[in-house]
């Protein structure tokens, strides 16, 4: 295994732009990390992540498996291909003894998330699930103060994913997730970060859950029929008084200076005629009420801990795209955060007091209030020290509330209360 003279090697599976921002690590930290491979179908975004970090051309493929048949050539893999894609290369990187950090989720179903930690445990290796929100400086406070008994006991929680009105037309409507079958459900593509911070939180294991939830609004049914509407943003004549414009969220951005995502989604090289090309062409310049999605737009899930804790969790598109946001109600008091701050009420003193959460370390590896950094930081260390102990969202951990996603499904479409069998 590396030392701390010696820069961990990563191999990056999937140069889109989960990919792209945790290989960002190695440019903000070069003697800690350093890519050596890349794996990726996309020309465009494989040659940009190649060049970026010199990756020799003999370790740059098309396909992961080309890189996973070789003998192994890295300290680690970062995998961060579609969802469904998940299972297999993990299980083939496992048997070649990486170490492993997988995006989330780790797979769209109960028996393949089984299966990949069966292969990660039978073979020994170092590995970790992308729950970054475990990793942010706010949650690190907020269990802090959870566990020093600022709020005596947690009796319940209420946590608010506002995933934001342009960013569900972007990735849930006309974007890679938008559809059950391709990819996986809402709640886990999305939420499952959620769940599973939620369950960190309350710092017991979840023992049912029921949960309702539909696709609503986007769907050809509520599409606006006045007079000029038409199936892409670039050709209709309602656009200018539609919220979703894809003109509007794209090149609007464009238009503002903004280079990154969610514009490299649609181009690897964000110009005025790729990205209005793309719109023209792929499917982000499609209308929402005329995509093939079939994902929830809001959702609802109700959960009962052991101890007889409750939590409800509340998932919507129809919101501007904000943090999260969640309130902690203690037999001593009450805590409302937003992950940037946090506002405890002492029962005793009837006095509040607002906690900021210094965020330093995300500048340079955008996202999640520094639960990107922060997610890197351990992986990174994990590995160079060789010490699982600085993994939060480990394979057993990660598998739990995976479980509990997929019984939060199960409800909702049997409209029933469901166990979650470990």
């Amino acid at each position: 295994m590396p030392n701390r003279s010696s820069p961990v090697s990563v191999i990056i599976v999937g140069a889109g732009s989960r990919g792209a921002n945790y290989a960002t690590f190695a440019q903000l930290h070069p003697d800690r990390m350093r890519v050596v491979g890349v794996a990726e179908p996309r020309a465009d975004y494989r040659r940009r992540l190649a060049q970026t970090y010199q990756v020799p051309e003999e370790n740059v493929a098309t396909d992961w498996r080309v890189l996973a048949e070789r003998p192994r050539l890295a300290d680690a893999v970062i995998i961060a291909t579609l969802d469904a894609q998940h299972a297999e290369a993990a299980v083939a990187f496992a048997q070649q003894g990486y170490a492993m950090l997988l995006e989330k989720p780790m797979a769209p179903s109960a028996a393949d998330c089984r299966r990949i930690v069966s292969s990660v445990k039978a073979h020994g290796i170092l590995f970790a699930v992308c729950h970054v929100l475990r990793y942010t400086p706010y949650t690190r406070r907020l269990k802090q103060l959870l566990e020093s008994g600022a709020i005596g006991d947690v009796m319940s929680l209420q946590h608010l994913e506002p995933v934001g009105y342009w960013h569900q037309a972007h990735s849930y409507v006309r974007g890679n997730w938008r559809s059950e079958q391709a990819t996986s459900s809402m709640l886990l593509s999305k939420s499952c970060h959620d769940l599973d911070w939620m369950r960190y939180i309350m710092g017991v294991p979840c023992q049912a859950v029921s949960s309702f939830g539909a696709l609503r609004h986007f769907r050809q049914s509520e599409k606006p029929l006045q007079a000029g509407a038409a199936q892409r943003c670039l050709d209709c004549g309602f656009e200018p008084q539609c919220p979703y414009s894809a003109k509007r969220i794209y090149l609007g951005r464009y238009a503002r200076g903004e280079r990154d995502w969610p514009l490299t989604v649609l181009t690897a090289e964000p110009t005025l005629d790729a990205l209005s090309g793309a719109l023209r062409t792929g499917p982000y310049g499609r209308c929402v009420y005329e995509c093939d999605n079939d994902v929830v737009d809001n959702q609802v899930v109700n959960l009962l801990f052991a101890g007889q804790q409750t939590a409800t969790f509340t998932m919507t598109a129809f919101t501007q795209a904000a943090p999260r946001k969640t309130r902690i109600f203690g037999t001593r008091g009450e805590l409302e955060g937003d992950g940037v701050s946090l506002r405890h009420f002492d029962f005793l003193t009837e006095q509040t007091r607002t906690i900021t959460v210094d965020e330093t370390g995300d500048s340079g590896l955008q996202g999640h209030g520094g639960g990107d950094y922060g997610l890197m930081d351990s992986f990174i260390a994990a590995v160079a020290e060789n010490d699982s102990r600085r993994i939060l969202s480990g394979p057993d951990e990660s598998l739990e509330t995976h479980l509990m996603v997929f019984a939060a499904e199960k409800a909702r479409r049997e409209q029933a209360v469901v166990r979650v069998e470990l």
